[in-house]
């Protein structure tokens, strides 16, 4: 059987972090007197590089600004995990359910996230995932999502080609960068983006529950 590779985002698609999320963005702004973003407008860039988001949140931003809010995000995040030890999130239902019947000998698994670098091992550490993704992407390894840099990170890493990926995620961000490689993509609706959005994006079906995850594969193969 050929290999087939899944791809996962992170945040509104394995866990639901998004409290952690605003909290760091709302703090980043008004440590600059700015008015902090609305929560709508937050779940909005979510699955985005740090640099990118607060741009989209900033718009007309000077560099300098920019600059301090991508810094103040940062810093209130880690200071945020670090006087809340529980506050990495909750992983979706049936997350790990989901993972374990699709972690087959032919099928290969990997994370590509707008998270940092540090703040994915924190997670995969926090919610003992490690042991499942044989590849993992993020802000620090390739450009930002929608771009595709990291789907073809993933495909050089595992050997497998788009036409055997399939991108499973919650934004558009996602769906679009799936469409970009030329891979499948499985959007959920539990996360951060409407799923008429995600149609709109070029997902090839959504998903409602992890349990649906094996026969939304199944209709993809």
């Amino acid at each position: 059987m050929t290999p087939r590779l899944l791809v996962f985002d992170c945040d509104g698609t394995l866990i639901d972090s998004i409290h952690a999320i605003q909290h760091a963005m709302e703090e980043a702004f008004v440590s600059l007197s700015l008015t902090p973003p609305t929560a709508e407008a937050v779940r909005g860039i979510v699955g985005l590089s740090v640099p990118q988001a607060v741009s989209a949140l900033a718009p007309g931003a000077g560099a300098d600004i920019l600059a301090s809010l991508d810094a103040g995000f940062r810093a209130s995040s880690l200071a945020y995990r670090a006087a809340n030890p529980q506050s990495n999130g909750q992983l979706y239902p049936g997350t790990i359910e989901a993972l374990k019947r699709v972690h087959t000998p032919e099928t290969v698994m990997a994370v590509a996230t707008g998270k940092a670098r540090r703040g994915l091992e924190h997670v995969l550490d926090a919610f003992e995932l490690r042991s499942f993704f044989t590849a993992t992407q993020t802000a620090d390894d390739a450009p930002s999502k929608p771009h595709p840099g990291m789907l073809e990170n993933c495909e050089r890493q595992t050997g497998i080609a788009a036409a055997q990926t399939v991108m499973i995620g919650d934004t558009t961000f996602d769906i679009e960068m799936a469409r970009a490689h030329g891979c499948s993509a499985i959007g959920v609706s539990w996360g951060y983006h409407a799923v008429d959005l995600l149609y709109a994006a070029g997902a090839h079906i959504v998903i409602d529950d992890f349990g649906d995850l094996d026969a939304a594969l199944e209709s993809l193969a």
